[in-house]
Parts: structure tokens; C-alpha cells; sequence
């Protein structure tokens, strides 16, 4: 059992006390943000800015910064989405869910190249390509900054970036040594999933406009 107990946890012996706290509580409000969003209920963003913020100041401590733009990105893009989610279109409706158009389809290709442009240019800088975790870093930092994107303008493919971030992240975070933030994705990936599916529904059931 102790060897179990080690193999996931045992790389905490050597961290603070404090940081192993925050790092519990960005997962608990990371879990409420995607958990909320999947409901389609404006709490994804304040839950969801409170733990990217928590996970800012760990990953910058940590040197991952990488992940440290992600959630920077995030926050920012909360606010926005914050904003578009409950922006009026008429006098009773909210920005609703919908599919991604042809112009936004370019955007996120143009969002995807462009980070993979940044981030990679950071890592130059920085000199942090001392690893194959950077190069895996680069891709899921794109994925997750399209992702993000989509979802703060409430479309349905905001859904499938995010899957296929969050199944990467599973093995990359635990391989860098943070098992709860691996355990948080690979929840976030059933949420998702189910995020997916709710929206696809909610979309299946809007009546035809003449």
C-alpha cells in the first residue's frame, strides 16, 4: 500500500505545505469551472478565475511557464467570456450556444499557429527546451488557448479542443510530478465529454426558425 501511496504521491515530500494547499484548491475550483460549464452556468468563469489564478503564481514558481501563460490566458479570457455570456442579443436572450463558423474555424487555426509562434519563442528565450515535456507543452498550450476561446464565445467545438488537451495532460502532468493536477485533467476529461454531449443536445433540441 505505502508503495502505491508513493508512486503517486511521493514526489510531494520535497514541496511546501502551502503549495500543496493551493495546488488542492486550484483543482477543487478548476473541477467547479468545467463542472459549471458543461451546466452552461455563468460560474465557470469566477470559479474558474479563482483557480487559474492560484495556478499562475504555482506553475511561475515552479518554472512551467508554458502552463503558466495557459492560465494566465485563461483569466483574461474569462473575463471576456464573462462578458459575451451575458451580453444581451435582444431584450431575453444571452449570447446561446452554437456551432463554430467557417470564419471562426479560421481564427482558431490562426490562434493555434500563433501560439505555437509565442510559446515557442518564450522557451527560446527562456531556454527551457531541456526537455520532450516543452515540445508537448507548445501543443497543449494551443489547443487549450483555441479551446478557451470557443468557449468563451459559448460553441459546441470548444468541447473537442478541450478533450484532446486534457487526455494529453493526464500522463504529462504526472510524469512532471503534479498527481493532483494529473487526477483534475483526467477528470476534466469525462467532463468534457459530457460537457460535449449536454451542449450537442441542447442544440438538437432548438426548433427549426422558419
Amino acid at each position: 500500500m505505502n508503495s502505491i501511496v508513493d508512486f503517486f504521491f511521493g514526489q510531494y515530500a520535497g514541496y511546501e505545505t502551502l503549495s500543496i494547499i493551493l495546488e488542492i484548491v486550484g483543482v477543487i475550483f478548476g473541477l467547479l469551472s468545467v463542472w459549471y460549464s458543461k451546466q452552461n452556468n455563468i460560474w465557470v468563469y469566477p470559479t474558474g478565475m479563482i483557480s487559474t489564478s492560484i495556478f499562475v503564481y504555482l506553475l511561475l514558481k515552479w518554472g512551467l511557464l508554458g502552463d503558466m501563460m495557459i492560465n494566465a490566458y485563461y483569466f483574461s479570457m474569462s473575463v471576456y467570456g464573462w462578458y459575451v455570456w451575458t451580453r444581451k442579443i435582444d431584450a431575453e436572450h444571452v449570447t446561446p450556444i452554437s456551432k463554430t463558423t467557417k470564419k471562426e474555424h479560421f481564427w482558431s487555426a490562426f490562434i493555434f499557429i500563433a501560439t505555437i509562434i509565442f510559446v515557442f519563442a518564450v522557451y527560446t528565450v527562456f531556454d527551457k527546451w531541456n526537455s520532450w515535456t516543452a515540445y508537448v507543452d507548445t501543443l497543449t498550450t494551443a489547443i487549450f488557448f483555441v479551446g478557451m476561446w470557443l468557449m468563451a464565445k459559448r460553441k459546441i467545438e470548444n468541447w473537442i479542443y478541450w478533450i484532446i488537451g486534457d487526455i494529453i495532460s493526464v500522463p504529462l502532468y504526472f510524469y512532471k510530478g503534479f498527481t493532483f493536477t494529473s487526477f483534475q485533467y483526467l477528470i476534466f476529461t469525462v467532463l468534457a465529454i459530457y460537457g460535449f454531449i449536454a451542449w450537442k443536445k441542447y442544440l438538437n433540441n432548438i426548433p427549426e426558425t422558419a
